[in-house]
């Protein structure tokens, strides 16, 4: 269980109402709403017209045949197995947990909370990553996968993630380098490397490396390279099938 605090202020909310200045969060699905929206991307009005919903564009899951097809990334699994063995029964808070990404259901055994800038079944409230509405060393671990390209500015949200981490905590970040754009405008930034361990320098490094080879990253680039050229999804996935075998390498 997680107390709230006000993302504008750090302030103790009661009924969701801030003890220090005052605001008043809302809900939407039953979840709390915990944007500062005079700091976030994310405008007020837009959100609540749509009812917290309608920000994202990807589906959660895939067929057998599009994953044999096109793949799925591969390390996120050990790294959940990972976080399950050294933190039994610890608090997991996952930053952007909207729609579970792949190796997600490995995460057994500890305690899950998840939030995203709108509201899902996998979520239990509404937040916007550059503000953790949540006490200073609160989570065990955290887990932010496919995240970090989406926010303006990454550094922050590292530096949230850090505040909220037990010392001694864990962090499983999974950041794209060779990926087409996706999400449209809500696609800002890639790492290689040395950038994303630059990113977290404050932390240890445990372990890193590729979620996917560059055979999956070619067949990918060519699918959205046919589909700028024709101009269909369709079209591109259809021409880029003769290559699929490439993502084995």
């Amino acid at each position: 269980m997680i107390d709230f605090r006000c993302p504008k202020d750090g302030g103790a909310l009661t009924e969701l109402r801030c003890q220090v200045c005052g605001h008043q969060y809302q809900t939407v699905a039953g979840q709390p709403v915990l944007i500062d929206f005079e700091r976030s991307i994310v405008d007020e009005a837009d959100f609540f017209a749509r009812s917290g919903g309608g920000f994202r564009t990807d589906r959660e899951g895939k067929s057998a045949l599009k994953r044999f097809l096109w793949g799925r990334a591969d390390a996120p699994g050990p790294a959940a197995e990972w976080i399950s063995k050294h933190i039994p029964g610890g608090l997991v808070l996952v930053v952007g947990g909207g729609v579970k990404g792949a190796g997600f259901e490995k995460l057994v055994g500890v305690e899950i909370v998840a939030f995203d800038i709108f509201p899902t079944e996998n979520t239990s409230f509404v937040a916007d990553g550059h503000s953790i509405p949540i006490p200073d060393e609160s989570v065990d671990a955290v887990w932010i996968q496919a995240v970090l390209e989406h926010v303006l500015e990454p550094e922050r949200v590292v530096e949230e993630i850090r505040r909220v981490l037990k010392p001694g905590g864990i962090v499983y970040a999974d950041t794209p380098f060779m990926q087409p754009v996706h999400e449209g405008a809500y696609d800002f930034t890639r790492f290689s490397h040395s950038g994303h361990r630059w990113l977290f320098r404050h932390f240890d490094e445990v372990r890193s490396g590729v979620s996917v080879g560059p055979g999956r990253a070619a067949v990918l680039a060519m699918r959205h390279a046919f589909t700028a050229l024709f101009r269909s999804r369709k079209a591109g996935s259809l021409i880029a099938l003769s290559l699929f075998w490439l993502r084995f390498i």
